[in-house]
């Protein structure tokens, strides 16, 4: 769709606002100035919803079940020992050395407490709300049970599709501008460990709440065993792994650490390699990048680190660091100076032009003034 500008013709007399805009702008721009407005409306989503599963008493599940189930599969006793098995296969075949305690650890032991106490219950207020809602307002898509294909047949389907949704939602957690604010942090981290997928923003799991969809549509065919989940979740903590690991010629069907590394690099685009079990998504897509030699050890962070991180400053300031990058997603974009590596929204696309030739993780600032500079003294 194009956009035409057709200048107005002079008026007589100088037009005048009506009082009511200044009264409405000036608050507006001022509150603008303090937080980044997209971000609350994700907040807000994540209340409505809540509210929502509560006033329906969450459908009718129990919500003391389905927390207990989470937890067995976030920090269960079986997810324990395969996190501990990785952070020893970390120090064996490391794909960076890393101090035994490095800062980045130690942040994502934060990370690690936080989902496993307040993330846990917020995670399944929105789950069991957002079933309730679907299962209500989309009836008509639960499909029946289907006799003539096995009950195993149909937990691959819903595990296939759900790790689609999956690549889906981080697709848009790349390209949408306020999602990437939640996402960034998780690509923050420079000391990548199998603990950095905790690091996560609470609030990211309103953008994955897709992924419930193909198990509602699938509802009276079966669900995926919490045996399932586990693996699911050891397989994405351990793509997340400081080792120098693959599957050799799986690779080109699951998400190794080798693989996923790329998607972390500090250099290059970054909305690559975005697979959580499977690869194929990425294949589909042109956005599979397979490891090589030179990509195993490459550095991790965003550019420029236009988020706080535990290893910008001489001293850790784990805490502080932790409650600011929990708040960063709300604060104002002016002044953050992270336009090199965020993601653009729509109303960013103010030419064709640009919007053909540029590529979030590849676009400099510095080029532009650059540009402007030498335009200005021809």
């Amino acid at each position: 769709m194009s956009t035409v500008i057709i200048s107005p013709t002079r008026s007589p007399e100088p037009a005048v606002a009506p009082r009511s805009s200044f009264r409405t702008r000036g608050p507006r721009r001022s509150l603008s100035s303090l937080v980044y407005l997209p971000a609350l409306s994700i907040a807000a989503v994540a209340v409505i919803l809540v509210a929502i599963g509560w006033s329906s008493r969450w459908g009718g599940t129990s919500f003391a079940s389905s927390m207990t189930n989470l937890r067995v599969v976030i920090v269960g006793p079986v997810t324990l020992a395969i996190l501990a098995l990785f952070l020893v296969v970390e120090r064996i075949r490391p794909a960076q050395r890393r101090p035994l305690f490095a800062r980045g650890y130690r942040q994502d032991l934060l990370y690690t407490v936080l989902n496993a106490t307040l993330v846990v219950p917020l995670v399944v207020a929105l789950s069991l709300s957002f079933a309730e809602m679907a299962s209500k307002s989309l009836s008509w898509v639960i499909l029946p049970r289907i006799g003539f294909i096995p009950r195993w047949g149909m937990i691959v389907v819903i595990f296939v599709a759900m790790d689609g949704c999956n690549w889906f939602a981080h697709y848009a957690n790349h390209r949408v501008r306020v999602l990437w604010r939640f996402h960034e942090l998780h690509h923050s981290q420079e000391d990548m460990s199998v603990l950095t997928v905790f690091r996560t923003h609470p609030l990211i799991h309103v953008s994955y709440l897709i992924t419930l969809i193909p198990g509602i549509i699938l509802i009276a065919n079966g669900a995926i065993p919490t045996t399932l989940l586990v693996v699911y979740a050891g397989v994405v903590a351990f793509e997340h792994s400081n080792t120098n690991l693959s599957f050799g010629p799986l690779d080109r069907i699951f998400v190794s650490p080798n693989y996923h590394r790329i998607h972390h690099r500090l250099e290059g685009r970054q909305d690559v390699n975005l697979g959580f079990a499977l690869t194929i998504w990425d294949q589909f897509s042109h956005r599979a990048i397979f490891p090589t030699a030179e990509t195993i050890r490459i550095d991790t962070g965003l550019p420029g680190r236009p988020l706080v991180v535990e290893q910008g400053t001489a001293r850790p300031r784990h805490l502080s660091v932790f409650f600011a990058q929990l708040l960063a997603p709300f604060r104002p974009l002016e002044g953050r100076g992270d336009l090199a590596t965020r993601p653009f929204g729509l109303d960013d696309f103010r030419d064709a032009a640009i919007a053909d030739q540029w590529r979030p993780e590849t676009f400099q600032v510095n080029t532009l003034l650059e540009a402007a500079a030498e335009s200005a003294t021809r």
